[in-house]
C-alpha cells in the first residue's frame, strides 16, 4: 500500500468515526419543519422531489401552492393521479399579474383554509407550503396565524415552507433550513424558462 493510500484510509477511518458517532447521537423521532429559501432556482423542486420520495412510501401527502398556481408544474402533472396526494392551488397566480391586493388575499385565505385543515390532520404525513414567504411578506397571511397551524400540527407530521424572503419567525422554529443560493441563473441572460426543466 502506498503512502498515499495509507493516508487516505486513515482519513476515512477518521470520518467514519465521525459520522457514526453523529448518527448513534440522532435518536428523536418526530415530524420536521423545514425551510427552503433564499434567491437561487430550485426551492419548489427540492419540495416536490421530497413529496415524491413520500409517496413512494406510500404516505399521504398535501401540497399547497401559493403564487404559482396557475403555472404547468411538470411534478404536479406526474404524480396529481396518486391515490395519496392532495394538491390545493391559489388560482390567482402570480400576484404582480393580479395587481389586486383585495382579491390576492381572498384567494390566499381561500387555500390558507386547505393548508390548515391539511396540518391538522394526523393521516397526513408530508404538507409542503409552496411559495408561502410571498403571502407573508405581502401581508396576505398574519404570520401568527401561520405559526400556530405549524406549532399545533400533529407531531408525526413534517413540513416544507418554500419562498424567497422566509420570515425570521419561521426560521427560527425551523428544523432544517436550506438556502438556494443564486450564482447565476439563466434567466437573467435572456434564456427562457424551459417546459420540463423549469417547470
Amino acid at each position: 500500500m502506498t503512502d498515499r493510500e495509507t493516508r487516505h484510509r486513515r482519513a476515512m477511518q477518521k470520518l467514519k468515526s465521525h459520522v457514526d458517532e453523529r448518527v448513534a447521537s440522532a435518536t428523536e423521532q418526530r415530524g420536521q419543519l423545514l425551510v427552503f429559501t433564499g434567491n437561487g432556482k430550485g426551492k419548489t423542486t427540492a419540495a416536490w422531489g421530497t413529496v415524491t420520495r413520500a409517496l413512494g412510501y406510500g404516505y399521504r401527502v398535501g401540497v399547497v401552492q401559493f403564487i404559482k398556481g396557475q403555472w404547468e408544474c411538470g411534478e404536479r402533472e406526474r404524480l396529481q393521479e396518486d391515490p395519496n396526494l392532495e394538491v390545493a392551488i391559489m388560482a390567482t397566480g402570480f400576484t404582480w399579474e393580479t395587481q389586486n391586493r383585495e382579491a390576492d388575499t381572498r384567494a390566499c385565505l381561500e387555500v390558507w383554509a386547505e393548508a390548515e385543515r391539511l396540518l391538522a390532520d394526523p393521516e397526513v404525513y408530508l404538507v409542503v407550503l409552496d411559495e408561502i414567504t410571498y403571502m407573508l411578506k405581502f401581508g396576505y397571511l398574519d404570520i401568527d396565524t401561520v405559526r400556530q397551524a405549524l406549532a399545533n400540527r400533529p407531531p408525526e407530521q413534517t413540513v416544507i415552507l418554500t419562498g424567497r424572503n422566509a420570515h425570521r419567525e419561521l426560521l427560527a422554529m425551523a428544523d432544517t433550513v436550506t438556502e438556494m443560493q443564486e450564482v447565476r441563473h439563466g434567466f437573467n441572460a435572456g434564456l427562457e424558462a424551459r417546459r420540463g426543466i423549469d417547470y
